[in-house]
């Protein structure tokens, strides 16, 4: 495959690739430590996702377990924009395991559980000469010189890459530890002398057109605990770029002879932040580096992106997490004076809304039944007191979903839901790790001021799940009641911002809202005209520093669309977009609705249920048919909702 072609890397990734278990508690010595977050990790894996997040098409070669951890690794690098084609699973291993605390700013705790782990079984099996070729580069990390199958291995990939002109990069990646150098315990010890480990070392560096270290990396390699001696040692065998790694002072970069002082090589800006934790700061340098060489900027250039990248991942909790996205990265870089990007508003909505984040189509078609009141009505009219009722018949609706996407080939993709908890919990339990667009309420059914549902730990959801909050606020109701709401909605978006979940926030205005202190109502209608409530909804919340991951609101007439879009592309450009809603309204005059959306950007799709499901309940409730035929009508209403909403947009 030539290197023009649409499946061209501009790096492969071979080395370590496992599951990072990061202490919660900062401070804690590892035995202290009561819970942890789990993140990928290992070196490879870390440049790989960081590199993507910058822009750069990268591809893991590697092995993890066949099992859960494994398949946890695939996925988030595939939800990283990695291609994993060569990720492959080992039936007889495990993927390796690191334990990382944050003891305080020089004390980082790791416990690495590694022996006989998956990455370490890769095999020159795994891979062949026309997926090498296919990269502009191939990057190999230290530990897999440690062990003489998988140099043999990572020697093999080299060849190949030398055959086929690729740049090829060592990024040294020296844990004592993984060398058996150490006591299993001290895996953050990052220097022991090895006569055994420098000859190992000093034996390929010869192959590398860039070698990337710390000043013990370079010690290591050279031999030597002077830094300049050992990068003359390393220049004695290699006319490699040497780029030093030096902390909070940045890089220097060698590119020819050694100077007299190190403070000679080549540099780039250098931010000074607080930091909270090293661990995974020298991977997102690479990362960075990486996104200059490879792109043919100058030295400097890619020092100073390698810098920003180190410097916003030590003021961050994690290592793939942590690493920037392009757009993050550019925005840092033009603020140098920048001292707590992990305080910058600015940052942290560009980190949320720029990495990480599951895609989705651009049409979504979800199924909302997380109505609860609705319901009850419904029970109360058939005279039907078994509340069990409607946990039952919300299982037969997630059967007509499912059968719905069965039968018409909806991609899972463009599908979704949004359930309740209350009488939902198993088709939540069924959908999740299966259904991606997964959204949960947390309002209590029409309480207006908004009040959220008691013993709602959003700690204590997956992930995945999508907070929805919908909240009947019009930007002219009584200032104390408007008060009211706004700190609720806010109270559940920083919840959100603290957790990791995406917010979907659901405005539908209330009706004949006027004031007791108010104008008449002509009046009121200059100020608030029926085509601007809605987006002057929106900016209020954006005043109010909430930014909403996805809004779900009553179809807007053109006038509206007009507004928001121009909201959206100044207010929150990184937006999920806006999901229509239905209002329990007949599909004809939903239709029409749609059509007001054609050619609308910001238009993501619709999250619509009554117009779906509530005929055929009543029709249930009252037995005029039974629940075989009520899943039946469920997918067939389901599937027409998609298709007159496909027909109006295009």
């Amino acid at each position: 495959m030539n290197k023009g072609d649409n499946d061209h890397f501009d790096v492969i990734c071979l080395g370590r690739a496992g599951v990072d278990l990061y202490a919660d508690q900062i401070g804690s010595r590892l035995e202290d430590v009561s819970s942890f977050s789990k993140y990928i990790g290992g070196s490879s894996c870390n440049i790989a996702a960081g590199s993507s997040r910058l822009g750069l098409k990268t591809s893991m070669l590697t092995r993890v377990g066949d099992d859960q951890m494994g398949r946890f690794i695939r996925e988030q690098l595939e939800r990283e924009g990695v291609d994993i084609s060569h990720v492959k699973s080992d039936p007889q291993r495990l993927s390796g395991l690191v334990l990382l605390g944050i003891k305080d700013r020089e004390s980082f705790p790791l416990l690495f559980y590694r022996e006989n782990c998956a990455d370490m079984a890769l095999d020159e099996s795994d891979f062949n000469e026309d997926y090498i070729k296919k990269a502009k580069a191939l990057l190999i990390t230290g530990t897999h010189l440690s062990n003489s199958h998988v140099k043999k291995v990572s020697q093999k990939a080299l060849e190949l890459a030398k055959k086929n002109g690729l740049k090829k990069i060592l990024d040294i990646d020296y844990r004592p530890v993984l060398w058996g150098l150490t006591g299993k315990g001290e895996g953050d010890n990052r220097f022991v002398e090895s006569k055994d480990v420098t000859s190992h070392i000093q034996d390929i560096v010869t192959s590398f057109d860039l070698i990337v270290g710390t000043e013990e990396e370079f010690h290591i390699a050279g031999g030597s605990k002077e830094t300049l001696e050992s990068l003359r040692v390393v220049r004695s065998l290699t006319q490699a770029i040497l780029v030093l790694k030096q902390g909070p002072q940045g890089s220097k970069i060698f590119d020819g002879d050694i100077p007299q002082k190190l403070e000679e090589g080549i540099s780039g800006k250098a931010p000074a932040v607080k930091v909270l934790n090293v661990l995974g700061a020298g991977d997102a340098f690479m990362s960075g580096f990486l996104k200059g060489y490879l792109k043919g900027e100058e030295l400097h250039t890619a020092a100073t992106y390698a810098n920003a990248c180190g410097a916003l991942v030590v003021s961050r909790h994690g290592c793939t997490p942590a690493m920037p996205s392009w757009i993050e990265l550019e925005s840092f870089i033009s603020r140098q004076d920048l001292k707590r990007p992990d305080l910058d508003d600015e940052i942290n909505d560009l980190h949320r809304t720029t990495t990480g984040r599951t895609s989705f189509n651009k049409d979504l078609f979800i199924l909302a039944f997380d109505h609860r009141s609705q319901f009850l009505n419904e029970l109360n009219k058939a005279g039907i007191k078994d509340l069990s009722v409607i946990s039952k018949v919300k299982d037969l609706i997630f059967q007509g979903f499912e059968m719905a996407l069965e039968k018409n080939d909806i991609g899972l993709k463009s599908s979704g839901l949004i359930v309740d908890e209350e009488y939902g919990e198993d088709v939540l339990h069924k959908a999740t790790g299966c259904i991606p667009f997964i959204g949960r309420p947390v309002e209590i059914p029409g309480s207006r001021p908004l009040q959220f549902i008691e013993n709602t730990h959003l700690k204590n959801w997956p992930n995945s799940h999508i907070v929805k909050c919908l909240c009947h606020y019009h930007p002219g109701e009584k200032i104390e009641l408007r008060l009211q709401q706004e700190e609720q909605i806010e109270k559940i978006y920083r919840s959100c911002l603290q957790t990791g979940h995406e917010f979907l926030l659901e405005v539908i205005p209330p009706k004949n809202i006027m004031s007791n202190k108010g104008p008449d109502e002509k009046e009121w209608k200059t100020y608030f005209p029926d085509h601007k409530i809605v987006p002057q909804t929106m900016e209020r919340f954006y005043n109010l520093g909430i930014k909403p991951d996805w809004w779900k609101l009553p179809p807007p007439s053109v006038e509206s669309w007009d507004i928001i879009e121009e909201l959206l592309d100044r207010r929150s450009p990184h937006s999920r977009g806006v999901l229509l809603l239905g209002l329990n309204r007949p599909m004809k005059e939903l239709q029409q609705s749609f059509q007001n959306s054609k050619g609308r950007k910001w238009c993501k799709g619709f999250a619509i249920g009554r117009t779906v499901f509530m005929g055929p309940l009543v029709n249930l409730l009252k037995k005029r048919i039974d629940e075989s035929e009520f899943v039946d009508q469920v997918q067939d209403n389901y599937f027409q909702m998609i298709k007159v909403y496909k027909e109006a947009r295009e």
